[in-house]
């Protein structure tokens, strides 16, 4: 793995388990790292594994009561230690990782609202499970991906 996908997955894993505990000091230094990293991979990265998180918890689709639930118990998880849950950007990153949102309608939230949020909401999806099954299969899709793009 290239040094700058090491660095995501270790931010992320550093988040995921920083989250996990309620550690609002090693979650905000996970996140800086997470957000100082190519926004582009961060993004696909966390989106798959969203995605993926969704797909097996939610195997014949989401409605709207479902989006309500994750983002309620998303965000009310993680307000009780972290400052920087941000209800709006977990919808947003929730309707990113569905495909049905626009990047183009709205303007972006800022690197560090976006890791942070990000991270709560994989914390929350995950749960109990292992978060390096989802990790290696979004970073098998992002160099799948690549590799189409390259000529």
């Amino acid at each position: 793995m290239p040094a700058a996908a090491r660095g995501i997955s270790t931010a992320v894993a550093d988040g995921v388990t920083a989250a996990r505990s309620a550690d609002a000091e090693a979650f905000g230094a996970a996140a800086g790292r997470l957000a100082g990293s190519d926004p582009q991979r961060v993004a696909l990265v966390l989106g798959g594994v969203v995605r993926s998180l969704l797909e097996e918890l939610h195997p014949d689709g989401m409605d709207g009561e479902d989006v309500r639930a994750v983002l309620e118990r998303c965000a009310r998880a993680a307000a009780a230690w972290d400052s920087g849950v941000d209800p709006p950007v977990l919808l947003s990153l929730l309707a990113g990782a569905l495909g049905v949102s626009d990047p183009d309608e709205q303007p972006p939230a800022p690197p560090d609202a976006v890791a942070r949020n990000a991270l709560l909401l994989v914390a929350d999806l995950l749960g109990p499970r292992p978060l390096r099954t989802y990790l290696d299969a979004a970073f098998a899709e992002l160099a799948r991906a690549e590799t189409v793009e390259m000529p």
